[in-house]
């Protein structure tokens, strides 16, 4: 008997796995980053959205992004935050600025502390756990949503400690949980293009899966438009779901388009939000095994935010007290917890605000 031939690729044949609640492949999510009608993908992502969140709430944190050191030696051609060791205007700073902006953030009604920075050849372990323990002894209540992959592979280097002791010694000092930052596209190719000397794939994978094993979770993200391929934006959402499925190290997905300006990283053009909205979709419907999907306000606006709530997204992301890197390169949309509330309430869902764990708090 002759083998049943393989189904053709179509619209029809993924809408019937995303409707079956069933997983699509690499091929198909290369198929819809090429498909020309947006309001499939739109209807594919919502849907998907509704099988694992309540479909009537979006939810936001309120929390400041808290960039303690724009010192970095890596220099990264994307960035335009940070500055070379001795640089007139590097910072780091002092145990005072931290404790009153997270003193801020508290008196605003923040539940979170995006702590980030470069990675600065001054600052070993031991700063960053004395830092850790003052910020918990005086806001026990405040979530330290802190360090990327980069940041913690550069400390236990400098600090000669692996990097299950550098998480265990943090997570005692009050580390909680792991922001997805340094992901960019986890494809080689595309790092050593974009940031030659920062962690490769498979390191930042693997930070992700020691903390994992500590009972520390994380989110999971991807700056696109900038060298990369669709294909290598599928090749990076695999990764992230193969590690899903491996050891559930996220609590939450975030895509968010590179801003060139004022960067070393010249590209011919900008991401439109066509792309944006499409690969938020695409992102939706493949990331079978991610509970919520993250906007990006900060790099979109609020327009493009609300149409992305129509294209799979389940929340807005922090309200962003403070944030530095992104709006180094000229970006900034920045909006308070009202505002938030408003533009989820007029695209017809209901607000709520979380905490870093996603438990809805009001």
């Amino acid at each position: 008997m002759a083998a049943t031939a393989t189904p053709k690729i179509s619209i029809d044949t993924i809408a019937d796995k995303v409707y079956a609640n069933e997983r699509i492949t690499a091929d198909d999510a290369n198929f819809l980053f090429a498909h020309p009608n947006l309001g499939d993908l739109a209807s594919l992502a919502n849907h998907r959205r509704e099988q694992v969140t309540n479909p009537k709430v979006v939810s936001y944190v309120i929390g400041r992004i808290l960039n303690y050191t724009n010192v970095c030696w890596v220099r990264c051609n994307f960035c335009a935050f940070y500055r070379v060791p001795k640089h007139a205007e590097g910072y780091t700073l002092t145990e005072e600025q931290i404790l009153e902006k997270v003193g801020d953030t508290v008196s605003q009604g923040g539940t979170e502390i995006l702590f980030q920075g470069g990675l600065n050849p001054q600052l070993k372990i031991d700063w960053y756990e004395d830092i850790f323990h003052k910020i918990k002894e005086a806001y026990p209540t405040v979530n330290l949503h802190a360090l990327s992959p980069a940041e913690l592979i550069y400390i236990a280097s400098i600090s000669k400690l692996t990097l299950t002791e550098t998480l265990e010694r943090l997570q005692a000092a009050g580390h909680e949980t792991i922001p997805g930052a340094g992901g960019e596209i986890l494809v080689d190719r595309v790092r050593k293009i974009i940031a030659p000397y920062k962690d490769t794939t498979d390191e930042w994978l693997e930070c992700m899966r020691v903390a994992s094993g500590l009972g520390m979770k994380s989110s999971a993200s991807m700056m696109y438009g900038h060298v990369e391929t669709l294909a290598d934006r599928v090749e990076h959402l695999g990764r992230i779901r193969d590690l899903q499925d491996e050891c559930s190290p996220f609590r939450a997905f975030v895509t968010w388009s590179f801003q060139p300006e004022e960067t070393n990283l010249p590209i011919p053009r900008k991401s439109t939000s066509f792309d944006y909205l499409r690969t938020l979709a695409v992102s939706r419907i493949f990331l079978d095994n991610f509970a919520n999907i993250q906007l990006s306000i900060l790099t979109q606006g609020p327009k493009i935010a609300q149409l992305g709530l129509g294209y799979g997204a389940n929340d807005f992301g922090s309200t962003m007290i403070e944030e530095n890197v992104v709006s180094a390169a000229g970006n900034k949309f920045i909006l308070s917890a009202d505002e938030f509330t408003r533009l989820i309430e007029d695209a017809g869902y209901e607000s709520r605000q979380r905490n870093t764990k996603y438990e809805l708090i009001d």
